[in-house]
């Protein structure tokens, strides 16, 4: 079964070009009748944020026989950031319709996202202008990607119907339970979470150490309500939890403007001698 409209889709992840997640969201938009492209890492580059490769080369190379025959698959040894630069410039005749990210095997809410490699490669494609999504399962440990992605296929469906007016980055996170079990779809705002982490010290065969962090989430922050139209918006962190699918819109821009407001207040910006 095809959608009504046919879209011109790139595609990367963190997880590198063999990830179950990355393969059953590029088979699933090829079925719909999507043209699909997919440029991915060619090992695991998680939490690389958005880091470039600068000071060797990068090396790309066709992939054939792990995904649908109708997928365009390129293997780069870059980063998810390098990706879509790559695709966008050495590897796509257009620019596509949007640029998709995922499935991520494991969450990417609340302040995650600044060290995420799969919000980063659709971040790149929203500095280019093109409507990116970043689509996350909410659990490391199932492997049943298929919901996260019909309910990517649902929202390019509908993005193809009803463009946004302007390039929009969403970070999507799907809740790791069965179709009949997700409640809902809830827009979101980004949450907080706090984790514990330790570097745990180790030894190589030849006696010498090393350190390896791991930390895990402690607790997720609970945030003072944020009205908007209305209405109370909840944190992705809150909704995820209460299985829904959570959509945020996210943006590049960083600037802290009730800070700024504050600096010029209070006198911070001196004059020029």
């Amino acid at each position: 079964m095809t959608d009504d409209r046919s879209l011109n889709l790139l595609i990367s992840n963190d997880d590198g070009i063999f990830a179950l997640g990355l393969r059953t969201l590029a088979n699933t938009m090829a079925a719909a009748g999507h043209q699909v492209t997919v440029v991915c890492p060619n090992r695991e580059r998680s939490a690389t944020g958005h880091g470039l490769t600068l000071h060797t080369p990068i090396r790309a190379e066709i992939v054939n026989s792990v995904f649908d025959p109708r997928v365009t698959a390129w293997s780069c040894s870059g980063t998810p950031a390098d990706c879509v630069k790559f695709a966008l410039s050495a590897v796509l005749d257009a620019r596509p319709d949007l640029v998709l990210s995922g499935i991520n095997h494991g969450s990417n809410l609340g302040t995650d996202v600044l060290y995420s490699g799969t919000v980063s490669a659709a971040m790149e494609g929203a500095l280019e202008g093109i409507t990116s999504i970043a689509i996350s399962l909410a659990s490391y440990t199932p492997r049943e990607f298929q919901p996260a992605a019909d309910f990517a296929r649902s929202l390019v469906a509908k993005l193809a119907r009803d463009p946004l007016t302007k390039p929009a980055l969403l970070n999507i996170n799907v809740p790791p339970v069965a179709s009949d079990r997700i409640v809902g779809v809830a827009i979101a705002r980004q949450g907080l979470r706090r984790y514990i982490e330790t570097f745990q010290k180790r030894f190589d065969p030849r006696g010498k150490s090393y350190y390896w962090l791991a930390g895990e989430v402690i607790e997720d922050i609970k945030q003072p309500p944020d009205l908007h139209l209305g209405r109370p918006i909840p944190t992705d962190v809150e909704a995820i939890g209460e299985n829904y699918i959570t959509i945020v819109p996210l943006q590049y821009n960083l600037t802290d403007s009730a800070c700024i407001d504050y600096l010029y207040q209070n006198n911070f910006s001196f004059p020029q001698e």
